[in-house]
């Protein structure tokens, strides 16, 4: 007697397409077209786009790594939130040359709505600096850092990351007392969303209640 043949599930028929938007602050551009399982599992998904891909402008735009995460789905759209920018490792290669001096100094910083984002900031000298005046580069970063993030709210601030502002900034600073080659944020990372934020104050807030 033949063996009924088994039906064979076809997955992809199972699956849903949707557009995958950018955030506010890059006026929700689509960044994707991607097929879903169903809108919970989708959250979470990344996605990594260069800044070309939103822009549209300057081929040099590519050498920037934009990672936004999927937060959540409405109909056929998936909105996103922004996660990581880096350089890529081609650029990063790019920039390094002998003879001059490599500095990178990491912060962790808030914004006013209360997004906290890990900072690592990348500066390259025409020479080489001692230990003294890369030091002094280095606190001149922090000030800047620490004097501009906490009044932007995350759309602003993911703008200036993105669009070179903060990178400005340091460099104005800077040029003051140090003569530089290249300055920029190597990687920004959100480490903490401000509704993860908001859960840690309550739960400290009755901690100390208790106490």
């Amino acid at each position: 007697m033949a063996r009924k043949a088994r039906k064979i599930k076809d997955k992809w028929k199972e699956k849903k397409w949707v557009n995958v938007v950018a955030p506010d602050s890059f006026n929700n551009v689509n960044i994707g077209y991607v097929p879903i399982t169903d809108d919970e599992n989708a959250k979470g998904r990344i996605l990594e786009v260069t800044l070309w891909d939103i822009l549209k402008g300057d081929p040099s735009q590519h050498q920037y790594k934009i990672i936004f995460q999927i937060d959540n789905v409405i109909e056929n759209k998936a909105k996103t939130i922004f996660k990581r920018f880096e350089y890529s490792k081609e650029f990063l290669r790019s920039l390094i040359r002998r003879g001059s001096s490599k500095v990178n100094f990491v912060i962790d910083i808030e914004t006013k709505d209360n997004y906290v984002f890990r900072i690592k900031m990348l500066a390259l000298t025409h020479r080489q600096l001692n230990t003294s005046r890369q030091r002094q580069l280095r606190l001149i970063t922090k000030d800047v850092i620490e004097k501009t993030v906490p009044t932007m709210d995350i759309d602003g601030f993911v703008q200036a990351t993105c669009y070179g502002k903060i990178n400005s900034d340091i460099m104005a600073a800077a040029k003051k007392v140090i003569k530089l080659r290249h300055v920029g944020l190597e990687k920004v990372k959100l480490i903490k969303t401000a509704s993860a934020q908001t859960v840690l104050l309550e739960a400290k807030s009755k901690k100390t209640k208790s106490d």
